[in-house]
């Protein structure tokens, strides 16, 4: 079991939500919950945390969820290139490569994305972590062919998945 370089153990309730809170993306509401229900030691494990928080996504509403989905930037989108991303997303996009896209290939994430988004009305999530651009690119196409209620379903997973390599690197 890998512990958590920040104990949640012995943290008080405004630093846990400061340090925990961005590791879903925009939605501290995520770790305010989590702290709410009480805190101990087994929450120092990453793998604990990790499953407690998806868990209360899980909880969620969808209108909550989907609003989870929404605060997610694109995949190398203009957010990216007005550099208005997180620090955790700037991170995990340039990890994969997203920063070094060619003129061909950023104008194709620019398709998928409005693509996507005019088919699910939310944006394309993908853990990104491990993966590189031409990965991903490949993903929007194969994912593109999915209905809404799989897409809702696999953007949330991927957003568990982002999570847990945020907490991670916590």
């Amino acid at each position: 079991m890998t512990k958590l370089k920040n104990k949640p153990s012995v943290m008080d309730r405004a630093s846990f939500v400061e340090t925990f809170g961005g590791v879903y993306e925009h939605s501290a509401w995520v770790a305010e919950k989590i702290w709410d229900q009480g805190i101990n030691g087994a929450h120092d494990e990453i793998s604990r945390l990790a499953s407690e928080m998806a868990a209360v996504v899980a909880g969620a509403d969808d209108k909550t969820k989907l609003a989870l989905i929404n605060a997610h930037p694109d995949l190398a989108g203009k957010a990216a290139v007005r550099g208005e991303l997180t620090a955790s997303s700037t991170s995990e996009q340039a990890q994969a490569g997203l920063n070094e896209c060619s003129p061909e290939e950023f104008e194709k994430f620019q398709k998928y994305n409005a693509a996507y988004k005019a088919k699910f009305g939310f944006p394309f999530i993908k853990a990104v972590r491990n993966s590189n651009r031409y990965e991903i690119l490949k993903g929007f196409e194969e994912r593109l062919e999915n209905d809404a209620a799989t897409e809702f379903k696999t953007a949330l997973a991927e957003i568990d998945k982002i999570a847990a390599f945020r907490l991670q690197d916590l």
